[in-house]
């Protein structure tokens, strides 16, 4: 039991675990690290969108129904604000010393009105700049210049923004919010659930590449079934394996029935350890960002989940993700092009990794993106904007 005078601390976010995704197990660390440091937490977060079990965590949480898209996903304008209204009002009543907002900017636009209503803090975890994501993607252009300004007045107003790397702190800078109030944190993955397992999933004896989490438009998974469709031709038996979902996961469908029905197959949204089991057994795993399309600063978590099973990765594109990539010894950063991904894929199908590179690309997942580290920086850094 906490004293009373343990810090009240509020998460209010649209995704927790047992969602699966990125933002769910960052703030489930963030709980953790809140939790060791003596904060009494609640989560105000929506019902699980299935059967999931539910992990416990050290924080009251607080459930609300929501709608969500065909996959699953609080995703979409609707979505959000399915989510953002209610939120607003059980905001109101609940006591805090200081709220942590989730984006997207709508909740952080909600958390902002709300903390000003009850005069307290709010902390913004940037995971990203919103308004970039939705830049990369097919989006009129004044809903993009409503969200900036949406997202850029709710990073003014925060008392502390925590960015996930260097790159998103300094997009965050640039909506003007003074450097003392920018934490970066960086980002990572559980390594107790992302870790070589001992028997690894297997497609029958069939070699296979594989692909975890979100399908977006930015992100341009396109070319890996492209590229898939030049591989069978010499490796009729090897597999491109996705699971997850995502906006662009009709496209893929389509585009693989179309190009290479028998060597791509979709598992939809698996629980972390069977998504690690895949990742384990396969001879790479698949990861991209569209270049040129303002998401070249992302490092997306799948190269520190695949890494962490000892997993090679191949990267399609430039920037910050590449470099993690090729600077790191994690895998191969090629360019996005169904040719330069092909390439890379026939070679790892036929090249092993041996012992001591995965577990180098293991260890530098400890020492380097350790989820539950980030999650003990972040929660330090919530807690000062108390003192």
């Amino acid at each position: 039991m906490k004293p009373t005078t343990a810090p009240r601390v509020v998460v209010a976010s649209r995704v927790f675990v047992p969602d699966v995704a990125a933002a769910a197990f960052r703030l489930r660390a963030l709980v953790n690290g809140l939790d060791s440091r003596g904060a009494r937490v609640q989560v105000l977060t929506t019902t699980p969108p299935r059967a999931l079990p539910v992990p416990a965590v050290p924080a009251r949480v607080r459930r609300w129904p929501v709608l969500r898209d065909r996959g699953g996903n609080v995703r979409g304008y609707v979505q959000y604000l399915s989510y953002d209204i209610p939120a607003f009002f059980r905001l109101l009543v609940t006591d805090a010393d200081v709220v942590v907002s989730e984006p997207p900017p709508t909740t952080g636009a909600v958390v902002a009105l709300t903390s000003w209503l009850r005069h307290r803090p709010y902390v913004y975890y940037a995971a990203d700049v919103w308004s970039d994501a939705l830049a990369a993607m097919t989006v009129p252009a004044p809903v993009i210049g409503i969200m900036r300004a949406v997202e850029g007045r709710v990073l003014r107003h925060a008392a502390m923004v925590i960015a996930v790397s260097d790159v998103v702190g300094e997009q965050v800078g640039a909506f003007g919010v003074p450097p003392e109030r920018v934490a970066v944190v960086g980002n990572g993955v559980d390594t107790d659930v992302f870790r070589p397992t001992a028997s690894p999933a297997v497609s029958g004896s069939d070699p296979y590449v594989v692909y975890t989490g979100t399908m977006s438009e930015w992100q341009g998974a396109d070319v890996f079934v492209k590229a898939m469709a030049i591989v069978a031709r010499r490796h009729p038996r090897a597999q491109l394996r996705f699971f997850g979902q995502g906006t662009d996961e009709v496209h893929l469908r389509e585009l693989a029935a179309r190009l290479c029905p028998q060597n791509v197959v979709f598992g939809g949204v698996v629980p972390p350890a069977e998504a690690a089991a895949w990742i384990s057994g396969a001879r790479a795993a698949l990861v991209s960002i569209k270049p040129d399309q303002g998401y070249d600063f992302a490092k997306p978590t799948k190269i520190y989940a695949a890494a962490a099973c000892g997993t090679p990765v191949i990267f399609a594109g430039k920037g910050a993700g590449a470099a993690v990539v090729a600077d790191n010894e994690l895998g191969d950063a090629v360019d996005h092009t169904p040719d330069a991904v092909a390439a890379a894929i026939e070679e790892r199908l036929t090249a092993s990794s041996s012992p001591a590179q995965r577990e180098h690309r293991m260890a530098w997942v400890r020492e380097n993106a350790s989820l539950a580290a980030s999650g003990e920086l972040a929660a330090d850094m919530v807690l000062a904007v108390l003192r």
